[in-house]
């Protein structure tokens, strides 16, 4: 049972905006350290082979799939970024969610923003890529990567844990008829 008060949508919205720009403010400093100090496609050991810089300029989605669509993603970057914005305005009351879906607007906008102004050019932009774990997965990634994906995880537990946008959670439904609350005459509930 949750006992703090739902959010205000202005808290709320707030605390996403806040999220999303010192995401998107990561993302883009860390490309900027990346573009300047690393050589490009060219392994930089870390942590041995754990954690190595190497650094790429993404022109398609994870694994580099769809590399001739870039402009695909853009548009799905920008649509999920604003739906993201309205449900801050509108929908959100949640803590968690605010915090989830700040950390996820970050992402994404990070990501956009490499879309929108990197060469080649407008809305076809490549992601700058410079993170790369061998080890656990053979992609390479970023900052704003990372946010999506540990949000999404988030995301995807409220979600199970039946956490709704104001932090209510959802109550479980009666397995059978027999567990039922049943009216009685007077209209009063029998459990």
């Amino acid at each position: 049972m949750n006992d703090r008060a739902p959010l205000r949508t202005a808290a709320a919205s707030t605390t996403i905006a806040i999220l999303a720009v010192l995401v998107l403010a990561a993302d883009q400093f860390a490309k900027h350290l990346a573009l300047t100090n690393l050589p490009l496609e060219t392994p930089v050991p870390v942590l041995g082979t754990a954690l190595q810089w190497y650094l790429i300029h993404n022109p398609g989605a994870a694994f580099s799939i769809g590399e001739e669509v870039t402009w695909v993603f853009t548009i799905a970057l920008a649509v999920v970024s604003c739906v993201i914005v309205w449900l801050a305005l509108t929908r959100i009351r949640s803590r968690v969610w605010a915090v989830a879906l700040g950390l996820l607007l970050g992402g994404v906008l990070g990501n956009l923003t490499d879309r929108l102004l990197r060469d080649p050019g407008f809305a076809v932009g490549h992601v700058v890529d410079f993170i790369s774990t061998p080890w656990m997965m053979p992609a390479i990634y970023n900052v704003a990567d990372v946010f999506i994906v540990c949000s999404m995880v988030g995301i995807a537990a409220l979600t199970l844990f039946g956490v709704g946008f104001d932090g209510s959670r959802a109550k479980p439904e009666p397995k059978d008829a027999s567990e039922a609350p049943v009216d009685d005459a007077d209209g009063a509930r029998e459990a």
